[in-house]
């Protein structure tokens, strides 16, 4: 009979192939298959990893959040919530970075230059800065429970900077473009393969985040592993996950 465990490891692999096909369609839709945008031209190919990997850098940093406070609230203190949750924090870093150079490269093509101090990019800057350091604070010493709680009241502290980067174009004056497909007020009309292209892009983005988020917060527990009882019980360990 097939363990809960080994089940869950082939159930990640699925996912990884889904993933895999989903991406490599969306490749195909943003590249070939999707026309050029009558104003921006091809430049609006950037649209489609430019607005998933911020919506799944937003994404990241709640389940952050939330499996920080899990963590900080519940009676039974499992590190499994911090180990997500630092998963979590550590892909919505590569992401938000994604997001901030598909940007930049946007930039130079419509403004003529790589980085404006305008508000949208520079609070996406610091969001960045803010969870690099959250994941520099994972790093400090201590016991995993001290690293716990440290960086959960981090990350809940760090969370409100979401609203602060989404609403920015509204709440100063910027050159980036408000939210168009999900504005409803937005006079924007989107070719229906480019509305599918960006739809799949999210879609397929936030999948690719669940993949990484379940192999890295494996590596995570074996990075505790080996902390707690050394390498040799680490892979013992491991491989008893993945066995039947």
């Amino acid at each position: 009979m097939t363990s809960r465990k080994s089940t869950g490891t082939s159930a990640t692999r699925w996912l990884g192939v889904v993933v895999l096909l989903m991406l490599t369609l969306l490749a195909l839709c943003g590249l070939v298959f999707s026309a050029e945008d009558v104003v921006q031209g091809s430049t609006v190919r950037l649209m489609y990893i430019h607005v998933p990997s911020i919506w799944v850098a937003y994404i990241a940093f709640v389940i952050t959040a939330l499996c920080s406070a899990t963590y900080l609230s519940s009676k039974s203190r499992s590190l499994v919530w911090d180990r997500v949750a630092g998963a979590s924090g550590e892909i919505g870093v590569i992401f938000v970075a994604l997001s901030l150079v598909t940007g930049s490269l946007w930039g130079r093509i419509t403004w003529g230059t790589y980085w404006v101090w305008d508000a949208r990019l520079t609070s996406t800057a610091f969001l960045f800065i803010t969870y690099i350091g959250y994941l520099a604070v994972r790093r400090l010493g201590g016991t995993h429970r001290q690293r716990a709680r440290r960086s959960g009241v981090l990350a809940l502290l760090a969370v409100i900077e979401i609203p602060l980067v989404h609403f920015s174009v509204k709440m100063w004056r910027s050159l980036h473009q408000d939210a168009s497909v999900a504005n409803t007020n937005a006079k924007v009309e989107l070719d229906g393969l480019m509305l599918f292209s960006l739809f799949l892009g999210v879609v397929s983005f936030t999948l690719l985040y669940a993949w990484l988020v379940l192999h890295r917060q494996r590596v995570l527990f074996l990075e505790d592993a080996v902390a707690d009882r050394g390498l040799d019980a680490a892979i013992l360990s491991r491989r008893d996950e993945a066995q039947v």
